[in-house]
């Protein structure tokens, strides 16, 4: 697959799928595309996004299908449509993965296409098609789970279909691994961020504010139904890294209560060298 030739089908056509398909068309790539909501599908296509519809017709004429929809939904659409992927090279940008790989890997082998399981690492507090941009992905990290570790002639075909969205660096994984990693590094910070929001101190807090209020409240505005169906896809690895942390602040409130600064120094000490440790000084 050359990237400089591509008709690209686009399924899902909210933040991350317009995103993607507004970044293949400023590449000067063919793009069809699909949404539930017809008036998107159709704003898209007027407003020069997309060059047609994506249907059980046009997915023939795709070299690369990106599917951008939740992961039930992913699932349903990867065993509706197996037999129309034969020969396609197909890739979801879902937030959790082991549901979603164990449907498209079955339903490759069987139909004859190429699954490869993928996360995209950007994005934004909004959604919709309408906050959508050629921009998103530039620079950002994104992570492949391919069927087989170490193949590096599919991995290499999925880095040249990408790099129409300009990703700045990609990572190879495995389902669990990929799901685990997640807990932690986003769905731990939006259950956080939800939680921390809620202080009743947080009506009164404008003239007191600033960075770090900024940097901890940012990802409470997001798509609720959205993250509560991937915190729960992923409620194991999300609930160990909660009981993670409640564990952690307990430390600290006793600390408090107790008045004891030693130990209080003691934790902040241990956090700033966690901090060194994992990102470097």
């Amino acid at each position: 697959m050359s990237a400089d030739k591509m008709t690209v089908g686009i399924v899902g056509l909210g933040l991350i799928g317009g995103s993607f398909a507004k970044a293949y068309k400023a590449a000067g790539h063919r793009v069809l595309g699909y949404d539930i909501d017809g008036s998107v599908e159709q704003f898209a296509e007027l407003s020069g996004v997309l060059d047609g519809p994506l249907t059980d017709g046009t997915i023939a004429q795709c070299d690369l299908i990106l599917i951008a929809l939740y992961p039930d939904l992913t699932v349903g659409y990867l065993k509706e449509k197996s037999a129309l992927l034969k020969g396609k090279l197909v890739v979801d940008c879902c937030g959790t993965k082991r549901e979603v790989c164990k449907a498209g890997f079955a339903e490759a082998e069987k139909s004859g296409f190429t699954f490869v399981g993928g996360h995209p690492m950007a994005g934004t507090h909004y959604s919709g098609f309408k906050y959508s941009d050629a921009d998103m992905f530039r620079g950002a990290p994104f992570v492949m789970v391919p069927p087989v570790f170490d193949d590096i002639e599919l991995l290499d075909r999925v880095k040249t279909a990408l790099e129409p969205a300009g990703f700045g660096s990609f990572s190879v994984t495995g389902p669990e691994e990929h799901d685990r990693m997640i807990a932690f590094t986003s769905q731990m910070a939006h259950v956080i961020s939800s939680a921390y929001i809620k202080s009743p101190t947080a009506a009164s807090h404008k003239g007191f504010s600033a960075g770090s209020y900024k940097d901890m409240t940012r990802v409470a505005w997001l798509n609720p139904g959205m993250w509560a169906g991937l915190f729960l896809e992923n409620r194991e690895n999300l609930t160990f890294e909660l009981d993670s942390f409640i564990c952690e602040l307990e430390k600290y409130r006793d600390a408090l209560k107790e008045g004891d600064r030693e130990r209080l120094v003691a934790l902040l000490e241990e956090g700033k060298r966690r901090k060194e440790e994992v990102d470097g000084k």
